[in-house]
């Protein structure tokens, strides 16, 4: 395909999510053809909106038309380094000016724009050396954002914010139930794949591959999951007496890797109860979709987590639970490199709003622990008001909580978990924050 429709797909999915709407959507409305291309260049603009963007203030007084503008900053945010360019600049100036031409949006503001970009070609290091100096452009999050984390984690908050503009790695779950470790890097190895054990039966691929490709995905070998997303399962289930029955709960659990994980790891012989909860129906589809691709079975409900009024009673007989993973809903904001557009799609005031949330989710399911039973608290989130913070407040509240060792705040990039994980994984992961909480037996 040109290199200009591609452009133009860009600019359109750009121009969408400036709009408000999710990443997923915006490529949804893209040709099929022309999709895989466009995501990777889309990928590129949003982890350099910010710097693109104040490169166009100082290209234009005015803020153009947007579809004039989304498609000015896409090209800004993808020529502005040379060494990171996915293209030639001159080429990328020369096929965004031939995108504008040829769609009716933008025909009537391609002389602007090949001004623009031509200027920016002349006068490249001193128009960048002028953003350097906006934390927005350098960092290529929201101000606030960056704020939010310098105060979170003062000693951490360049990494994370760093990490965050990296691609991200194409991590494996192996399937204990199906293979070993060393069978599946076998089967990648005969494929000319390769891939780096990180502990556990987590693999990182050294170059990312479409998912059909992998071996046995679809007899259910081997998931992809972060390596960090991959510590829910050993950290519930560590220390627990996996001979005798035990039933647990999957609260908020599309689109089921977690759930999948727990029941891989107890193995066919043990008696797990697996419940998986979803309030939304297509996304709970997802969850018996993964099941069934693994081979595994776990009771699938469509239902609100924080109402147990509503199914507690009806499929559970009001019995309470060995363990319960609650995976909340959160801002996400460490797994930005995976969804590049959160940073630009979320507002400050969404921390708040999401931390009510999460902890009605905890006051509603904690009682559904049996005494001596167990918790498991996670958010994708590196916002301290979504993880330390809200487990420190519910502490406080409930005097029948202990909290056993646990990982915390993980930060996102390359680096050694932390020696609570049980597993101990190394490697290049996402963000993640993990609480195990142990309910008193009197």
């Amino acid at each position: 395909m040109a290199l200009w429709q591609q452009l133009t797909g860009v600019a359109a999915a750009f121009q969408a999510i400036r709009g408000g709407q999710s990443g997923t959507a915006a490529l949804a409305g893209v040709d099929s053809s022309l999709r895989p291309g466009v995501q990777a260049l889309l990928f590129q603009v949003l982890r350099q909106a910010g710097r693109a963007e104040a490169l166009r203030r100082q290209l234009a007084t005015r803020t153009p038309p947007p579809a004039a503008d989304a498609l000015l900053c896409a090209a800004l945010a993808l020529c502005w380094n040379p060494e990171d360019a996915p293209y030639e600049p001159f080429t990328l100036v020369n096929q965004a000016v031939e995108a504008a031409k040829n769609h009716a949006a933008t025909r009537a503001q391609a002389s602007f724009i090949n001004g623009c970009l031509r200027r920016f070609l002349r006068e490249r290091d001193a128009l960048v050396a002028v953003t350097d100096r906006d934390p927005v452009a350098r960092w290529n999050h929201p101000r606030w954002w960056i704020d939010r984390l310098r105060k979170d984690h003062p000693k951490n908050w360049e990494q994370i914010l760093l990490a965050n503009n990296a691609h991200a790695p194409m991590t494996l779950r192996v399937n204990q139930q199906k293979c070993t470790v060393a069978q599946y890097q076998s089967a990648l190895g005969a494929i000319n794949l390769s891939a780096m054990g990180l502990g556990g039966m987590a693999l990182a691929l050294e170059q990312p591959v479409p998912v059909p490709l992998l071996p046995g995905f679809a007899d259910g070998w081997v998931s992809v999951q972060d390596s960090a997303a991959q510590q829910a399962a050993p950290l519930l289930l560590y220390g627990l007496d996996l001979s005798r029955p035990l039933r647990v709960l999957d609260a908020c659990a599309a689109p089921g890797g977690k759930t999948a994980h727990l029941l891989e790891m107890a193995g066919a012989n043990t008696p797990l109860e697996v419940t998986a909860l979803e309030i939304d129906a297509t996304r709970a589809a997802r969850i018996t979709e993964t099941l069934e691709r693994l081979g595994l079975h776990a009771t699938v409900l469509v239902a609100d987590a924080a109402r147990p009024q509503d199914w507690w009673q009806q499929h559970g007989g009001g019995a309470l639970f060995d363990a319960i993973l609650l995976d909340a809903p959160c801002t996400a904001s460490g797994i930005v490199r995976r969804h590049p557009d959160v940073r630009w799609l979320r507002r400050e005031t969404d921390i708040a709003q999401l931390a009510v949330l999460q902890a009605q989710l905890l006051r509603a399911l904690w009682p559904l622990v049996r005494p001596g039973g167990r918790l498991l608290y996670c958010t994708c989130s590196v916002f301290r008001a979504e993880g330390d913070g809200q487990v420190q407040a519910f502490l406080a509240n409930n005097t029948d909580a202990q909290l056993l060792p646990s990982p915390g705040h993980l930060i996102p990039g390359k680096g050694d978990m932390n020696e609570a994980v049980p597993d101990n994984l190394s490697g290049d992961h996402d963000g993640f924050f993990y609480a195990l909480l142990q309910k008193s037996t009197h």
